[in-house]
């Protein structure tokens, strides 16, 4: 009897324990690109937009404008957290309370660099989403005491995923832009970290204490890509996936540069998705996927020449494709990307994952 008793003590007291430290995440703000845009886009004039069917086929709104059948990245993982679904930036209902549990800024064809994806019309790049991010500061100041502010802020968890479409949508256009002629691949990943490292300091400055950086995964590996007429043997792109290596490899250093400056007072993580990823393409069979180099939904070779167009007709067996579209995953992908980000090692989440971060108190 002693014993059962002490046992249901111990349950109780370490379920205290999980609830208080579980207390430390106030919320959460994601910054992007289609790849996490949950409709940002919907309402400007761009080409660059998933509102339409059949773009979320599997999700519960229907086509909201996520490039994806199912959820994205950011909603499996603010379901982990307990976060309910993040607002777009643009909807009419984020004002007042309804953002206090967070706000998602991606934008599709948005990325590191201002002009990346302007040929595909209007889009917020990451300097506007982190002007954006201040409006709703000002909103949120006027909610709370200034001391409320801070534990607010302290509280917050930043998820940014950028860098894909300096790439598919820049670097690797060069009848579009003359970034592949002026860079080698190593200096234009120096030149993406240290555009990327000045907005990040920004939102630093602004109080945001916690920051999970995504890496790059293997673009080489897309539809898109592997249609190209630079991938001839249907096979993944080399010289594409050693091109975001370096830029990979450029986020670790700047990770562990700002965990340095910073010391206790923040926490920066680096996801590697590049691994993450490869291990899924690796052995697709193990998590359940049968076809990895095509699309579920799109037009010509590998359904990766343009992307699924309005009322195509897509794919019936959809958890079994890696890729919904010619640049996009499945959200049966995207939720195992969230766990492995969750849940993750430090072969995947560097030097802590997000759950982990969630219960670190940052002063």
């Amino acid at each position: 009897m002693t014993i059962s008793m002490s046992f249901i003590l111990l349950i109780v007291l370490l379920s205290f324990n999980i609830r208080t430290q579980v207390a430390e995440l106030t919320t959460l703000f994601a910054f992007g690109d289609s790849l996490t845009d949950p409709g940002n886009n919907n309402n400007l004039l761009s080409l660059a937009k998933a509102n339409y069917e059949p773009y979320g086929v599997d999700f519960q709104e229907g086509p909201s404008g996520r490039f994806c059948n199912g959820g994205t990245f950011i909603d499996y993982l603010g379901e982990l957290l307990g976060i309910p679904l993040l607002l777009p930036y643009t909807s009419t209902l984020a004002h007042g309370k309804n953002i206090i549990k967070g706000v998602n800024y991606a934008s599709a064809a948005g990325g590191i660099l201002d002009e990346t994806g302007q040929f595909l019309g209007q889009r917020f790049s990451l300097s506007e989403q982190v002007k954006n991010f201040k409006n709703t500061l000002d909103q949120l100041r006027g909610q709370m005491k200034d001391e409320d502010f801070k534990h607010y802020l302290d509280g917050a968890i930043v998820i940014m995923i950028l860098g894909s479409n300096d790439y598919v949508n820049n670097y690797l256009l060069p009848t579009l832009y003359s970034s592949s002629r002026s860079f080698a691949p190593r200096q234009f990943a120096r030149l993406l970290i240290t555009r990327y490292e000045k907005q990040i300091s920004v939102l630093h400055d602004l109080g945001l204490r916690k920051f999970f950086l995504a890496g790059i995964g293997p673009l080489g590996c897309i539809p898109n890509q592997i249609a190209s007429e630079v991938s001839s043997s249907k096979k993944c792109v080399a010289s594409t996936n050693q091109a975001v290596k370096f830029f990979n490899q450029r986020l670790i250093s700047l990770v562990d540069e700002l965990n340095t400056k910073y010391n206790e007072s923040s926490i920066f993580a680096y996801g590697n998705t590049y691994t993450a990823f490869s291990d899924i393409l690796r052995d697709a069979k193990v998590y359940g996927f049968r076809v990895t180099d095509t699309g579920c939904c799109g037009v010509g070779r590998n359904r990766g020449q343009l992307t699924c167009l309005p009322l195509s007709v897509p794919c019936s067996n959809r958890d079994e494709f890696v890729f919904w579209d010619a640049f996009h995953p499945t959200g049966a992908v995207n939720k195992l990307l969230a766990r492995r980000a969750f849940f993750g090692s430090t072969v995947y989440c560097y030097p802590v994952n997000v759950q982990q971060m969630a219960l670190t108190s940052k002063m």
